[in-house]
């Protein structure tokens, strides 16, 4: 799991709820417990093919994390999309690689969310909208029917985005806003 913090601790127990084994975290910066290392310290030990990694970076720097997505995707890991058992997905939905689904979190009939992105639990991706890579969505927000989320968005909690919008890539939506 690549990042140890909030995040990290989350993933971690969306991990076992989905039935994966937890390795270990990767750090490039703070060494605590549970740390196995840096990145290019752990892939000695921990190959491609025999493991997979969670991103567990936060949505603070967006780009940061997306610049870590990339990095593990060169180094020739696989990121398993991680969906709770107790969210809601549609069959004719559709999660990017190394995405998070937490509990009650919702993606309507058509909804699709790319590579790298977080709902958090009561997140409601509603139908045929598209949510654009490394996204998060807090708790509560709604994304309203045939929206689409620029790539590199951070939605707050409980904040609306009425439908048939176009969001930016980028765009930062405060908790409780409404983006009509």
């Amino acid at each position: 799991m690549y990042g140890s913090g909030d995040l990290g601790r989350v993933a971690r127990d969306l991990l076992a709820r989905c039935g994966h084994e937890f390795a270990g975290f990767v750090n490039d910066f703070e060494r605590e417990e549970g740390v196995l290392g840096g990145f290019e310290e752990v892939r000695q030990r921990h190959r491609p093919g025999e493991f997979g990694v969670v991103l567990a970076v936060g949505y603070k720097d967006l780009a940061a994390r997306w610049r870590v997505y990339q990095r593990v995707k060169a180094a020739g890991y696989s990121l398993p999309a991680l969906v709770h058992p107790a969210a809601y997905v549609h069959s004719l939905s559709a999660i990017g690689e190394g995405s998070m689904v937490m509990a009650r979190a919702i993606m309507d009939v058509d909804a699709r969310i790319a590579e790298a992105c977080v709902l958090w639990p009561g997140a409601n991706v509603s139908h045929d909208t598209a949510v654009g890579r490394n996204c998060f969505l807090s708790p509560n927000c709604a994304l309203c029917g045939f929206v689409s989320l620029g790539d590199h968005c951070f939605v707050g909690a409980g904040a609306v985005v009425v439908d048939h919008r176009q969001v930016p890539a980028g765009t930062r939506i405060k908790a409780g806003a409404v983006f009509a």
